[in-house]
């Protein structure tokens, strides 16, 4: 699949256009996820199998009580006899129609209750695993694609599981049914008709081989829209403010039409499909009413034997266009599978280890030994980095873009892991440290802190759910949040709207300084606080850092240099290298050094 970036270029989705040995890994992988979904419930599945039995039994038996009726029940009431003969067809006539809609209501409802089941599994697989996933796989996979997983997948497995699988099973037990009751009915006739049965064969080999391919890129195009609408919506500002309105809305049409061309072909496939059916079907009708009615004529057989003939033959080409519904909802609900099967598939780039190593009462000692890393296989953001960072002490990381300061909070927070060498915690590698250990004693506050939906109180929260309500408010009075909570009509109650949009920049930083502190690490990681903050909340947030950084090992990445006034040491790094370590006061002082020109650049910005 493809998909269309803000430029207007194409990209490839991972999932798509396969290597043939990897597609048929997928196909297994798909069969394998639909199998482990079903296997708890394998008992009532073949309970229910056996319900459909009966209730095809009981269909098929109508025809022939029918022509027993005709033939044996009513001779007798013509010829002035009694009608008991046809009384009692008409009985066993209501009680098989009874037994079929009883038997139809118990599998609907035990049907549709797995299937529910089913899919809330699904569901909850599907969150779980895109939690697990790491940092590096978000980064490449769209939240478009990730709505498009979740959802419109989802719902396609729903409509197999809700009338796919009965469709087939009923489909297959009246084709094998009516077969053999054409036959035992009357041989000559009967193979007269079932010389139709190649016809139908081809007709549904092709159908299915066509639409398994259309299907398939159907899935690829729903995703696609579902993905550019999703990102268009979520970056709306920046849309708005580029006015790039006419060019997504350019992009958009492009792909919804892609979208109608492809759907437009599965309606021609069934066009060609259903009409064909229906056309050997009733010319096979045609065919068995004229030399059937001149058998009868001849009183070769029977009229009831007719009937009974041509309703059966009406059951044999019925199924033919369920079946091609069950291969419009198959074909499209084994895509949606398999691209499932494939994000279940996809293994966290940061894994637990098997033996985790229990940290107790962590000090914060941060070391880094000869630590090599790159997103990029051959461009190394650090060549070869060590440090050590002593519990308790605030450190700043200053140089220009690119000189791997984020990339460093982002191995201590373990967001990846080095190429080489290590990063330890307390003489612990971070990699023999579970990732809920690691969790509650590293956070990283980033420049853009996520609010969720919810109150101001429910944000501080995060980080710690069974944190009181005079936790919370402790921890607000503590970094000075509270001095804005208590001006809302709502408090600590104040719903803060999507992505905190009705807080301030400076409003949700204090939040975010807030949350972590109830969360207490014993590192704290400060990437950009204050970049895209005013003056006057920044000395807000300044004056919150002091009582956040306090007592725990803290990392502040700054390109402005007032946030440097907090930290004990500062390391200018410049590719991935320390070029200055020292005492922020001291690097001041050296005229030709890295720190004190940076320093002097930003005094004059200020001027």
């Amino acid at each position: 699949m493809t998909a269309i970036d803000w430029r207007g270029r194409l990209n490839e989705d991972q999932n798509d256009d396969l290597p043939i040995d990897e597609t048929i890994d997928r196909r297994r992988e798909a069969r394998s996820l639909l199998g482990s979904l079903l296997r708890p419930y394998r008992v009532t599945v073949a309970l229910l199998a056996l319900v459909v039995i009966v209730e095809n039994v009981a269909r098929l038996s109508v025809p022939l009580l029918v022509q027993r009726g005709i033939d044996h029940g009513i001779p007798p009431i013509t010829n002035g006899g009694p009608a008991h003969t046809l009384l009692m067809i008409v009985g066993a006539l209501g009680v098989v129609v009874v037994v079929q809609a009883t038997s139809r209501m118990f599998f609907l409802r035990r049907s549709g209750r797995i299937g529910q089941k089913v899919l809330l599994e699904l569901r909850r697989r599907v969150f779980r695993h895109f939690q697990r996933l790491d940092i590096a796989f978000h980064e490449r996979y769209t939240s478009g694609r990730v709505v498009s997983r979740s959802t419109n997948d989802v719902e396609a497995i729903q409509d197999m599981l809700e009338t796919g699988f009965d469709s087939l099973i009923t489909a297959v037990l009246t084709l094998v049914g009516t077969a053999i009751l054409l036959v035992v009915l009357d041989v000559q006739l009967g193979l007269m008709c079932l010389a139709a049965f190649p016809l139908l064969v081809a007709l549904v080999w092709w159908f299915r081989n066509e639409s398994a391919k259309t299907y398939r890129k159907v899935r690829e195009s729903a995703a696609l829209v579902i993905v550019q609408f999703v990102e268009t919506m979520t970056g709306i500002k920046a849309v708005q403010a580029y006015r790039r309105e006419p060019r997504n809305q350019e992009i958009f049409e492009d792909i919804a039409d892609d979208y109608r061309a492809i759907n437009e072909k599965t309606f021609r496939l069934l066009a060609v499909f259903m009409p064909g059916v229906k056309l050997v079907g009733n010319v096979t009708t045609g065919v068995v009413l004229l030399y059937g009615g001149y058998r009868v004529l001849h009183d070769q057989m029977t009229i009831g034997t007719l009937a009974a003939f041509l309703l059966y033959l009406r059951m044999f080409f019925e199924p033919m266009q369920e079946i091609s519904q069950f291969f419009n909802t198959f074909q499209s609900a084994a895509s949606a599978l398999e691209k499932l099967a494939g994000v279940l598939a996809e293994r966290p780039g940061i894994k637990d280890p098997k033996r985790p190593v229990e940290l107790t009462r962590v000090r914060g000692d941060i070391a880094f030994r000869d630590v090599q890393f790159s997103y990029v296989r051959g461009r190394p953001v650090l060549p070869g980095l060590t440090l050590d960072v002593p519990a308790g002490q605030t450190v700043a990381l200053v140089g220009t873009t690119g000189a791997g300061k984020t990339t460093i909070a982002k191995l201590i927070a373990r967001f990846y892991d080095p190429t080489a060498g290590s990063v330890t915690l307390d003489g612990v590698d971070l990699r023999d440290v579970s990732q809920p250990e690691l969790r509650r004693n590293v956070v990283m506050v980033t420049q853009e802190n996520f609010m969720f939906d919810g109150s101001i109180a429910d944000n501080i929260r995060f980080g710690r759910p069974d944190a009181r309500d005079a936790e919370v408010v402790a921890a607000a009075e503590a970094v000075g949040v509270d001095r804005f909570i208590d001006t809302l009509p709502d408090g600590y109650e104040t719903d803060v709207a999507k992505r905190g949009g009705r807080l301030s920049a400076g409003q949700r930083q204090l939040v975010a300084f807030a949350r972590a502190f109830l969360a207490d690490p014993a590192v704290l990681i400060l990437d950009e606080a204050t970049s895209s903050l005013d003056i006057p909340s920044e000395r807000m947030v300044q004056r919150a850092l002091e009582t956040v950084l306090a007592d725990r090992t803290a990392l502040v990445i700054a390109h402005r240099l007032s946030t440097v006034q907090v930290a004990d040491r500062v390391l200018v790094l410049e590719h991935g290298r320390i070029v200055e370590d020292g005492v922020p006061e001291e690097l001041i002082t050296r005229n030709d050094g890295r720190y004190a020109a940076l320093h002097r650049a930003w005094m004059d910005s200020l001027a």
